[in-house]
């Protein structure tokens, strides 16, 4: 794909409509078609952009795209959304100047996925890590659960934003995203319990009945079925493209990111199916004694189920919504509701919940993407706000958001004027007051404290006696009679007395986007927004903690008799602290336009544009662009981009880029009056000029073209012919080659012939003289090969004595050769250190030489400077080296960093400690209460063992187990195991040593916290149970032995067979848990160990010596015990190999 190089290059249309000439709303409308069916959306005036809605997804979002959009002047590139946010974003990082990203339209434009572009493209410019990462996801994330509770399906938009939202997304110095504020306005709370045709109610209804489970709904208390809850519209509920179970995951997981708890999004849900539920309650009409008409709830299980969602009485909502109480200072008053008021007070308290609710969410939201930091940060705010709206029935909610759209159009233009102003001042040119219409006058009539309709409104919903619609309308006609923006029916002015298309209940407004007729029914209901005081009581009430915080004026205790804030008031009030955070921050536009009705792509609708192109004011825009320069550029790129046309700049100019850009001006006859020079940029008046620089540029660029054919044709053809020749040369060359060679050869041929048989003759005369020689000369040969095998033997004999001596010289060369090696390693070693010396000091000397040169140009104090930035770079850098190298998080781990400098010795011994501090801690909080137990177990165990008894090593890898024997999961030890009747805390085979032959019989050993009992193996009958407290002590070998002796209270009764001498595999873990068992009794004393190879254990009558020695293993490894006499037994522990 081809990157273009300059917003003029390659243009479909016109990028820019200030360059649009001829200007008019049909060539305006003509360049947006153009571009449109070519697929190019954006378009720019001057820095505005205006956003056409495709109705499908274009290849122009692509990571390619943000990189190739990335830290690009704006004019740079071909318009697009990426290029004002990176200029946005780099205006806010390098100038330190906050933005604001305004994006208007009406529904259906794609004001809202605009800003998902903007903040996307945002997130992906910014930096990267951990933490940045983190909120830049939760900034993205909120928009899923913002969505699901503000947008609907219209027949506009099946994801029309039914709010206005702005945030503030927070920088830091570096340009990284720290957190953001979102502010919403004006949340349409009516499409809660009404919804036109064909449109449906807040996505989260259905997202809840499709995509939750079935338990889910089940505690909600709700059925998928659709068709059940009057507040959900059936005609639209399905919608093509959307997936409301799969949109109601991506939801949860949202809320899940942005740091929802799980008791809150429970909580979310159940108000949601709470506002479900009232849409089913409903009323009949009952007669009184006195004649009055009241309301009861027909069908009461879906109030009693809303109830006891809420946690509130029944009985406390079932009266609110059939009286009302009025109090007036010191009395009250209770009336009761019809049938119609009881309706109107569901469907108040619905709205007000849902709304409550989600002013709830914005809130909470913010509490987890706001930044942490106390410091100063660059903001950059992204409004996404309702456009300017004209419907056949226009009412209150279309009266304030144009209102609000007066307020943007009035600051857009006074922003937009300010900074045509300040570049002109900036750039030293003259600036020329701009005419234009200031629609303050319309923002007066509806603002104005006095006089102003929103006041008017206000006043009289505040007035006692009868207030209805037409008496505000009334008051209109009087005081708003002399405006020239205001029409009525009935006004004073006689000229509008014969507008029958202006009906009797309706005043016309002329807004700067066109004239809006308004229908006065609803204003002062709406105005007035009321909930009865009984129900935000009824709710206060209730056990739910969410709906305490929704309905604070509930509470009994801080009850306010004044009347609350009108919806006019409160809107009024948050438009204007937003025209103030605007009014601070430089502004960015993006204007979303709607091509067509049918959501379908590749459609213009001619009329449809036209509209939204008057009511957003573009052609406005245009002229207050053109009203100065219609093109400005800095001199570098404009003498870049057209040098060509002038022999004195073209190819390269050599002065300043200004001077170049004059010269050239210049000698295309430039009229004067066209262009301005500032200090950095060209201004040019007219559209018509820049279009015949462009003009002038593609002839040249043609004839360049022409020239550089021209050129490349002859070294075409040069290049040819020489290689032509340069083969013909090789071509003869070959031939005269193989001509020679051919010629060669043929006489070589006859040569050869001719010595042959020459040859041949004289070899055959040789032939005879040899053979006589031959027999004269063997007889000789026989006596000389005596002769020289007596004188071969005797060199043989010499040759190997001179072989020896020859090896001996070799040996003592070779050390010879060695030793000067090595002498003459040691001088080039030498030399080369000494000439790094002389390079060091030469290198220092030039140090000095360039500090006392430049020594003058530094300040006195930059040394101290120089001194401070250093320590501070050194200390980053050593957090930044500490971070990545940091130790496992094993507590045993006693590796660290080195450290890097001497003065952070004491830093970096402290960081040591409290890292490892922490590490501890977090390695302790992972223990549960079951693992500190055979943890302190084990810690006792080392207490009474370590070092003292040689079985001890083997048994600290082992867990203490404590059940061996599953005695309450296995049959065979059931009748055991309820013969127990306290928790089992060890139960294991152990054999019981008879004193007779020092022989073994298997016990089962269970140990419980009062008794230790010993029972058959095979029959589970019990042989003894002894109580804890008879145990006095418990004696053991050195060993790596399992023998261990229970020795009893003298005189109890447990000891009148006498104590007992066991064997065990578990030795360390029955008896840790004996002692355990002995020390946190308050009632008995510790159990005493006893360590040694010798001891006395106590069969009834008679003591027996107990005595471990160490033998030789002989028939394997096992441990044997013997009877020596009546007195001793002997245990023999074989040794360890």
């Amino acid at each position: 794909m081809e990157v273009k190089t300059s917003l003029l290059d390659n243009m479909i249309g016109v990028g820019d409509m200030v360059l649009l000439e001829p200007l008019s709303e049909d060539s305006f409308l003509g360049n947006l078609k153009k571009r449109f069916d070519h697929s190019e959306i954006y378009t720019y005036i001057g820095s505005v952009v205006i956003s056409m809605n495709p109705y499908r997804s274009l290849p122009i979002y692509t990571p390619e795209k943000v990189e190739e959009y990335r830290n690009r002047n704006f004019y740079e590139l071909s318009p697009h959304i990426y290029a004002l946010a990176d200029e946005a974003y780099r205006s806010l990082r390098d100038q330190d100047k906050d933005q604001c990203i305004l994006i208007t339209g009406e529904s259906g434009a794609g004001k809202t996925e605009a800003s998902k572009l903007v903040m996307s493209y945002v997130a992906a410019v910014c930096g990267k890590g951990h933490e940045v990462n983190k909120v830049k996801e939760q900034l993205l994330q909120s928009n899923p659960v913002l969505e699901a509770f503000g947008n609907a399906k219209t027949v506009r938009n099946d994801n029309s934003s039914r709010f206005g939202k702005y945030m503030d997304i927070e920088f830091d110095f570096k340009g990284d995203p720290l957190g953001g504020v979102i502010s919403n306005y004006l949340l349409e709370k009516s499409r809660v319990v009404k919804q036109p045709r064909g449109e449906r109610n807040f996505h989260v209804f259905y997202q809840l009945l499709s995509g939750a489970s079935d338990d889910t709904l089940r505690k909600l208390k709700l059925d998928r079925d659709f068709s059940k809850y009057n507040y959900l519209s059936l005609d639209s509920a399905a919608v093509s493209g959307l997936d409301d179970a799969a949109n109601f995951r991506t939801v949860r997981n949202a809320m899940q990111i942005v740091g929802f708890m799980e008791d809150e999004v429970q909580s979310v849900l159940e108000l949601v199916a709470a506002v479900l539920k009232l849409g089913n309650i409903e009323f009949k009409p009952e007669s009184r004694c006195n004649g009055t008409d009241e309301s009861r709830v027909k069908d009461k299980n879906d109030l009693k189920e809303m109830c006891e969602l809420l946690g509130i009485e029944q009985s406390v909502l079932e009266r609110a919504f059939s009286y009302r109480t009025v109090e007036a200072k010191m009395e009250k008053v209770s009336t009761t509701l019809n049938v119609a008021q009881a309706y109107y007070a569901r469907d108040a308290l619905a709205k007000n919940l849902y709304s409550r609710l989600f002013s709830w969410l914005v809130t909470r939201i913010n509490e987890s993407i706001q930044a942490q930091t106390k410091a100063r940060h660059k903001v950059m705010g992204v409004l996404d706000i309702y456009g300017f709206e004209i419907f056949e029935d226009n009412s209150f909610e279309q009266f304030i958001i144009n209102y609000c759209n007066e307020k943007l159009q009035q600051i857009f233009i006074e922003l937009t004027l300010r900074e045509e102003q300040e570049e002109y001042v900036r750039e030293g040119i003259e600036w020329t007051n701009i005419e234009y219409f200031n629609n303050a006058i319309i923002c007066d009539l509806i603002e104005n404290n006095q006089n102003g309709i929103l006041a008017m409104l206000d006043e009289e919903c505040l007035r006692p006696g009868t207030v209805t619609d037409e008496t505000f309308l009334d008051k209109l006609n009087t005081i708003c009679a002399d405006h020239q923006h205001f029409e009525s029916r009935l006004n004073k002015n006689s000229k509008f007395l014969n507008d029958h298309s202006l009906p009797h209940n309706c005043f016309r407004i002329q807004h700067y986007a066109g004239k809006v007729l308004y229908r006065v029914e609803g204003f002062v209901d709406k105005n007035n927004d009321l909930l009865y005081r009984d129900l935000s009581q009824a709710m206060y009430k209730a056990n739910h903690s969410l709906i305490k915080q929704l309905f604070p004026e509930g509470n009994p205790a801080k009850v306010n008799l004044k009347r609350p804030l009108t919806a006019g008031f409160q809107f009024r009030a948050s438009v204007g602290t937003l025209m103030r955070n605007l009014q601070t921050k430089n502004p960015n536009y993006i204007r979303c336009i709607k091509p067509n009705d049918k959501k379908a792509s590749h459609i213009f609708t001619d009329s449809l544009v036209r509209h939204q192109v008057r009511y957003l004011g573009l052609m406005e825009n245009v002229r207050v662009r053109r009203a100065g320069y219609a093109f400005r550029q800095p001199y570098e790129p404009c003498l870049e981009r057209y040098k060509m046309l002038c022999k004195r700049t073209w190819p390269h100019w050599k002065g300043p880029a200004r001077e170049g850009v004059e010269v050239l001006m210049a000698d295309l006859q430039i009229p004067t009056e066209e262009i301005s020079y500032g200090r950095s940029k060209i201004f040019i008046r007219n559209p018509r000029t820049l279009f015949f620089l462009e003009e002038k540029r593609k002839q040249c660029l043609q004839d360049l073209a022409t020239l550089i054919q021209k050129i490349y044709r002859g070294w075409k053809c040069r290049t040819h012919f020489l290689l032509m020749k340069k083969s013909q040369i090789v071509v003869a060359a070959w031939y005269r080659r193989y001509a020679q060679q051919k010629k060669y050869r043929n006489i070589k041929s006859a040569t050869t012939m001719v010595q042959s048989y020459t040859r041949g003759w004289q070899a055959r005369k040789l032939l005879r003289e040899l053979k006589h020689q031959k027999r004269c000369e063997e007889a000789v040969t026989t006596i000389a090969a005596f002769w020289h095998g007596t004188q071969a033997r005797l060199e043989l004999r010499r040759l190997k004595q001179e072989v020896r001596n020859k090896h001996a010289v070799t040996v003592i060369w070779a050390y010879w050769q060695g030793t000067k090696a090595r002498r003459e390693l040691r001088q080039l070693k030498e030399e080369a250190r000494n000439k790094h010396a002389v390079s060091v000091i030469w290198a220092g000397w030039q140090g000095t030489k360039v500090r006392r040169e430049y020594r003058k140009f530094f300040r006195a104090n930059a040394g101290k400077k120089i001194y401070d930035f250093t320590i501070q770079r050194i200390i980053q850098k050593y957090f930044l080296g500490l971070k990545s190298s940091m130790p496992s998080m094993s507590p045993i781990d006693r590796k660290w960093p080195a450290r890097p400098y001497g003065f952070l010795d004491g830093v970096h011994t402290e960081l040591r400690k409290i890292f490892h501090h922490w590490r501890c801690k977090k390695y302790r909080d992972q223990f549960t209460e079951e693992k500190k137990a055979v943890y302190e177990e084990k810690l006792e165990a080392s207490e009474i063992f370590k070092d003292k008894k040689a079985l001890y090593p083997n048994s600290v890898s082992q867990p203490f187990k404590g059940d061996y024997l599953e005695i309450s999961k296995n049959p065979k030890y059931q009748k055991l195991n309820s013969a127990v009747d306290e928790k089992v805390l060890l139960a294991d085979v152990v054999n019981k040593i008879n004193r007779a032959n020092g022989k073994g019989t298997p016990r089962i050993f269970l140990l419980t916290k009062k008794n230790f009992v010993l029972a058959d193996q095979k029959t589970g009958q019990v042989k003894a149970s002894i109580p804890l407290p008879d145990v006095t002590s418990v004696s053991v070998s050195t060993q790596k032995d399992g023998f261990f002796a229970l020795k009893l209270k003298e005189g109890s009764a447990s000891a009148v067979k006498g104590d007992f001498l066991l064997s065990s595999e578990h030795l360390i873990e029955i008896i840790t848990k004996l002692h355990r068992i002995g020390a946190t009794a308050a009632d008995r004393e510790k159990l005493k160990v006893d360590i040694s190879d010798e001891f006395l254990v106590q069969f009834k009558q008679d003591k027996v010596c107990v005595k471990f020695i160490q033998s030789s293993p002989k028939n394997g490894n096992s441990i044997s015990c013997k009877r020596k006499n009546n007195r001793l037994l002997e245990v023999s522990v074989p040794t360890s190999p």
